[in-house]
């Protein structure tokens, strides 16, 4: 059923989302205070490099799962542009989580996911060893999953007037409506200076169709009401039992005014918690915001991810459409406690923004991660086994001395890696526990295969960081750890593209021994 309703919002500063291009609100909010690209005005929520930590005065860490992909989409984009990679815009979890590995399949679906641990030699350090951990969520067939309640959300504001913005966003969420059934309900809502639904509750793809392929950009951006009256529009046509979510598309560009920031959070984390999530799906470049879309995907419980071309559209809508609708487990946390009779020092490649404190493990308040279905989250840590040479200086008093007591009756185990997580429809998290043997670390060898290749995409995201503790590691390196070429797999094989073109950047000339 389709109706034209529009609403025509004044654009207030300080209580609404300011136009695109035009003055700012009243007061900077927390998304517009984040890093800008000094090129671009492209902003993004960098963090610090993970610190070291002594597993003596600090053996837990504890993060929130991550499945979101957009950062390395988004990273592509600039290599493949002939454009610097900013730091700050590069998530390094992000970029493993891209990439699909062989873990094992979950055996019962009463526990939602497998749990892999290994342990490997650092290509980049002979001290140190590699602590990998795999989670593998169960699949779910597209006949299978539950029926989806879906509004689209478009931005047709000015600023989405270029090739890579609504038109991409046109044929991408076309590519979305090809891949549903029957019982699947779609809504559109478009804002710009006004706020257009465009399409309510439709059951045919070629309705769905016809409305994308008539948007057309002009105007400002009004985001908060537009989303408001998304919610609306979902919560009209839920369905129970299924999936409702809102489906974002566009570039990020609103500003969101300091009393308005607090107005929008409030309505995504209402929301959630009354079972409509949130994705968003960026688009085009020079004003992206991916620090916003990345924090309210967070908060809405959904997913964030970066659409820089009609196949990364396909992937993401079509191939893992099941992933990114369906949640399997939700409030997935990893906490990992070392043994410091084994391990001396540690730190977690990545997941800066996921950190959270050791006593939110056991609280079920705290939100964390979803993870859907067939999705993979890993994690890697680089650990240094007690006796070989870290990275902290040794300490000069006794008493900061890792006490002998500590070896006592406790060396068989190096680190025990627990989860926490909660089913979809659940408000009490489960708890598994996996201990990771001391043995493996002595026994550990290089990575080969699927391994190495996890490890080498780590170490790209961390080389793009400039991280100095990969030392003279470099992209040749991460391309011959890769595997041999070509890779069997597409993204695989563009990967490997993606380390000459980030080499040719660094150093303005191809890397030795990186493949054309």
């Amino acid at each position: 059923m389709r109706f034209g309703a529009v609403m025509y919002l004044p654009l207030i500063s300080g209580l609404m989302l300011s136009a695109c291009g035009g003055a700012k609100p009243a007061g900077d909010a927390e998304y517009d205070n984040v890093a800008a690209n000094a090129d671009s005005g492209e902003r993004y929520d960098g963090k610090e490099v993970s610190p070291i930590h002594r597993v003596a005065s600090e053996p837990v860490s504890t993060f929130a799962v991550d499945v979101d992909t957009g950062s390395y989409a988004n990273v592509r984009r600039m290599l493949m542009g002939g454009q610097p990679v900013p730091a700050d815009a590069v998530r390094t979890e992000e970029m493993i989580n891209y990439f699909r590995y062989d873990y094992a399949a979950p055996t019962d679906r009463s526990t939602p996911f497998s749990v892999t641990t290994d342990v490997y030699a650092t290509p980049w350090n002979p001290q140190t060893r590699l602590l990998r951990i795999g989670l593998r969520g169960y699949d779910v067939a597209r006949s299978e999953r539950p029926a989806a309640n879906l509004v689209f959300m478009v931005d047709v504001s000015g600023s989405m007037d270029e090739p890579d913005k609504l038109p991409l966003v046109k044929q991408a969420l076309s590519v979305l409506a090809d891949g549903l059934r029957a019982d699947d309900s779609i809504s559109i809502i478009t804002y710009s200076g006004s706020v257009e639904t465009l399409l309510e509750g439709s059951h045919d793809p070629a309705e769905i169709k016809a409305a994308l392929s008539g948007l057309q950009a002009g105007g400002g951006t009004a985001g908060g009401p537009a989303l408001s009256m998304a919610y609306d529009l979902a919560r009209a046509h839920r369905i129970s039992g299924g999936i409702n979510r809102i489906v974002m598309a566009t570039d990020g560009d609103f500003n969101v005014g300091l009393s308005d920031q607090k107005g929008l959070e409030d309505m995504v984390r209402q929301n959630r918690d009354d079972g409509i999530t949130l994705t968003t799906l960026g688009f085009g470049q020079g004003n992206s915001n991916d620090a916003m879309m990345e924090a309210v995907a967070d908060l809405g419980n959904g997913n964030h991810a970066y659409i820089d071309s009609a196949m990364e559209a396909r992937k993401v809508l079509d191939d893992e459409l099941s992933s990114t609708l369906f949640t399997i487990a939700k409030d997935v946390k990893v906490q990992v406690e070392f043994n410091p009779a084994v391990v001396s020092e540690y730190r977690l490649i990545g997941y800066e923004n996921r950190a959270l404190r050791e006593e939110d493990f056991a609280d079920d308040k705290v939100d964390a991660g979803e993870i859907g279905a067939g999705h993979q989250v890993t994690a890697i840590y680089e650990i240094v086994p007690v006796g070989q040479q870290g990275w902290l200086p040794a300490r000069k008093y006794a008493a900061n001395a890792v006490p002998a007591s500590h070896a006592v009756g406790e060396a068989a185990e190096a680190a025990t890696v627990r989860l926490r997580y909660k089913l979809p429809e659940g408000t009490e998290s489960r708890l598994i526990e996996t201990p990771v043997a001391a043995g493996r670390l002595a026994m550990a060898r290089a990575p080969v295969g699927d391994a190495a290749f996890a490890i080498a995409v780590a170490a790209f995201g961390q080389k793009l960081r400039s991280d100095t503790r990969l030392g003279s590691f470099d992209y040749a390196d991460i391309a011959r750890l890769a595997g041999p070429q070509p890779q069997a797999d597409y993204w695989r094989q563009e990967f490997i593209a993606l380390t000459n073109l980030a080499a040719r950047n660094s150093t303005g000339s191809l890397a030795s021994g990186v493949p054309e």
